[in-house]
């Protein structure tokens, strides 16, 4: 991918400028010719960022992830700009998005012209070396495949916590880091899952809507993500197992230009490190 992008992922750094794909289930969050769905997150968006040569080329990256995730989950922030591509590039980026891919979990797959990048969580050693294997299997001997961000993890515990979220929205009371009663409920549930995962690592990330100014909406999810940890620590989930970050609107998983939208953005998420 190539541009800023308004987040849906953690795409703000991911593509300057040129022609570039990337494809992330955001647990979190894609658009460009690349693609990196998180296979175990069935209800979280695909998210398709970047910038390709012509329509043609975007029509057919959005057909492939629509067959793969189902048309509800894609979402589309591609780009279309006069970039120079190398030969048969689309059909190669096509070729990547793979069911393979569905093995990866918060996952993100990155196409920089020829240079492939996918990094995520999948199951076992062997899986990530098969995964790696077929994305090159499926390039000619221009492109390079990058997999050294993709890590061995225990998806078990990711799908437990996603499971209990159940794609809710942990609700605050308006511009403030208190939360309301449905939040409160919510979490309840959050603490017995995280108990359930034992002495995993957890990071609890605060995102924000688009409205107003970027550094207080960092701030404001920062505060959010403390909250929620404040919380689950009196619930009885270990300290040493949380940890906190505030994103504030940078990875937008809905368009920030309806009202719907915006309340989808304002969210809590848990990611299993």
């Amino acid at each position: 991918m190539h541009r800023t992008l308004p987040r849906s992922l953690p795409f703000r750094s991911l593509l300057a400028a040129g022609l570039g794909l990337a494809i992330l289930a955001v647990h979190a969050q894609s658009v460009a010719p690349t693609a990196a769905p998180a296979a175990s997150n069935s209800q979280q968006p695909v998210i398709a960022a970047g910038t390709v040569p012509d329509e043609a080329t975007k029509a057919a990256v959005l057909t492939r992830l629509r067959e793969l995730y189902g048309a509800q989950r894609v979402v589309d922030r591609i780009e279309v700009d006069a970039v120079v591509a190398p030969p048969n590039w689309r059909q190669h980026v096509v070729a990547m998005l793979d069911p393979d891919l569905q093995q990866v979990s918060t996952g993100k797959l990155e196409i920089n012209g020829n240079a492939v990048r996918v990094s995520g969580q999948i199951g076992n050693e062997l899986q990530r070396q098969q995964l790696i294997s077929a994305l090159a299997t499926r390039l000619n001997k221009s492109f390079t495949v990058d997999g050294n961000a993709l890590r061995v993890g225990d998806g078990a515990k990711q799908n437990l916590l996603d499971q209990a979220l159940a794609d809710r929205i942990i609700e605050f009371q308006s511009g403030s880091a208190t939360l309301a009663p449905s939040g409160q409920a919510i979490l309840e549930e959050m603490a017995a899952a995280l108990k359930q995962i034992g002495n995993a690592r957890v990071q609890v990330i605060g995102h924000t809507d688009a409205v107003g100014v970027r550094e207080a909406n960092v701030a404001l999810s920062m505060a959010r993500a403390i909250a929620v940890k404040a919380y689950l620590e009196q619930r009885g989930v270990a300290a040493a197992n949380l940890s906190v970050q505030g994103l504030g609107p940078d990875q937008p998983i809905a368009d920030n230009a309806t009202a719907d939208g915006r309340a989808r953005n304002r969210r809590i998420e848990f990611r299993v490190l």
